[in-house]
């Protein structure tokens, strides 16, 4: 149950940023939950790598690197999912916003 409420959780906050950012352009909540779906699997599977192989450049920037992996992340997605567009620069400010959102969140799921 609570892999399901942040689930949807997740793709509500893409919805929101979508309203908030002009460039990032969700078409429908279906389209936000196939979203969160997949950027919920890169981030348990490819996002951990990721980290590991950028860890030096991510000690420099004391672990601000990691919102430039997420922003790849969620380019990534959107060049294979239709309905979703969204270029780097706007997916850099939305992975910051996508971070909020979901700190708020997790502070109000906590067990």
């Amino acid at each position: 149950m609570k892999m399901l409420s942040k689930w949807l959780i997740s793709a509500l906050s893409l919805m929101i940023v979508s309203v908030l950012l002009p460039g990032f352009r969700v078409e429908s909540f279906y389209t936000a939950l196939i979203v969160a779906f997949l950027l919920g699997i890169l981030n348990a599977v490819v996002r951990p790598i990721l980290v590991l192989l950028t860890l030096p450049i991510n000690i420099l920037t004391l672990g601000l690197f990691t919102f430039v992996i997420n922003a790849g992340l969620i380019v990534f997605v959107s060049t294979f999912v239709k309905g979703f567009s969204v270029d780097f620069s706007t997916a850099l400010i939305a992975s910051i916003l996508l971070w909020i959102i979901s700190l708020l969140a997790n502070l109000l799921i906590r067990d």
